[in-house]
């Protein structure tokens, strides 16, 4: 793996790896400009008080009472995320981005000192979870969500965003900022003597779309509060490469084992979404010219409500208009504009058939 780091005269730090320690020594010994991403599920500083009980059979709710979560004072609490927010922002590369997840108790706080350090907030992501845990005592809403903050490392980055990527994930549909997802449970949660081996485990899924959304094939992801490694284990899955940091040497053990059981894919086509507008651009005229389809080929919406016939010059006629297939589209429909690849269909074999494909296939056969 290839070398990111020497920290003192003999230790090397490889992507691809847990480094023990505590966060702000271990980054204060990476390069500068080396990582493409942060992610970082810091301390809540939940600021609980006494045992909490399920009132049905006064069990103990298994909450976050380490004390790693725990913090004198407000002020103690900032002092720390500015100082682990700058060690974040010098390891990024110019146009890298950061996510940082929480909760009511410090995400506001976060987001402050985010913009106090030059950061550019992209979006909020509201993680609605499926199956939060309710609220025992009656006394507040059930607390069922939490905060992402996604941020460019600067106002001028040209940071990546897989539009795409997204898009496809959500059944061709624009990827929302409210992301409905269940939490860690059934058998991705990690277990030790069978209870929870860390209180905060995030489910794969929620690293799944942060990853592939900013992240391309081989870029540097590091997570500075590593815990059971869902970080690391996504950036395995999906072809790109980790630096995680972990003070606990238990935890260590439980990320380095759960990684270690992936086994990575060769094939990184499978990994990466081509960006449209970087495609060769396909006319509708060459579906003509090349006989894909024949002058004078009607073609139909799906439901064969409009209909159009295919001229020789690659334009569309009905009884009262003529245009492209974008203009004909939204004309019959009496809309603004129309994506007329996607509108227009035409029947082969008894079934109607999206003219989109045959530009794919065309486009397959342009590579």
């Amino acid at each position: 793996m290839p070398i990111l780091a020497s920290m003192g005269r003999d230790r090397k730090v490889e992507d691809g790896k847990i480094i023990q320690g505590e966060c702000l020594d271990i980054m204060a010994g990476l390069p500068e400009a080396s990582v493409d991403m942060v992610f970082a599920d810091p301390p809540y500083n939940l600021q609980l008080t006494g045992e909490l009980l399920r009132p049905n059979n006064q069990s103990r709710v298994d909450g976050v009472d380490d004390d790693w979560d725990q913090f004198e004072t407000f002020k103690a609490y900032d002092t720390f995320t500015r100082d682990w927010l700058g060690a974040a922002r010098r390891l990024l590369k110019p146009d890298g981005t950061l996510w940082v997840i929480g909760s009511y108790h410090n995400i506001f706080r976060v987001g402050t000192t985010l913009q106090d350090l030059g950061f550019w907030i992209l979006n909020d992501v509201v993680w609605r979870k499926t199956n939060p845990m309710p609220n025992f005592r009656g006394r507040r809403f059930t607390n069922a969500h939490e905060t992402l903050i996604w941020c460019a490392r600067a106002k001028e980055s040209r940071y990546r965003f897989n539009y795409e990527a997204m898009k496809n994930l959500n059944d061709d549909l624009q990827m929302r900022s409210d992301w409905l997802l269940p939490l860690c449970t059934g058998p991705e949660r990690l277990k030790k003597n069978g209870k929870k081996a860390h209180p905060t485990q995030k489910p794969e899924a929620l690293l799944h779309r942060a990853v592939l959304a900013g992240t391309e094939v081989g870029d540097v992801v590091l997570d500075p509060f590593f815990g059971s490694g869902t970080t690391g284990a996504v950036a395995k899955k999906l072809g790109r490469r980790f630096i995680g940091i972990e003070q606990d040497p238990e935890y260590v053990k439980l990320a380095q084992t759960r990684i270690d059981k992936i086994r990575p894919i060769e094939d990184e086509e499978l990994f990466t979404t081509p960006v449209k507008r970087a495609e060769p651009r396909i006319p509708f005229g060459w579906l003509v010219e090349r006989g894909i389809l024949q002058p004078g080929t009607t073609l139909t919406d799906n439901r064969r409500r409009h209909a159009a016939k295919v001229r020789a010059d690659g334009t569309l006629v009905t009884s009262d208009f003529k245009g492209s297939i974008h203009q004909v589209g939204a004309f019959v429909q009496k809309a603004p504009a129309c994506n007329g690849w996607q509108f227009w269909h035409t029947e082969e074999k008894g079934k109607l058939v999206v003219i989109d494909v045959y530009r794919q296939k065309l486009r397959a056969e342009l590579h």
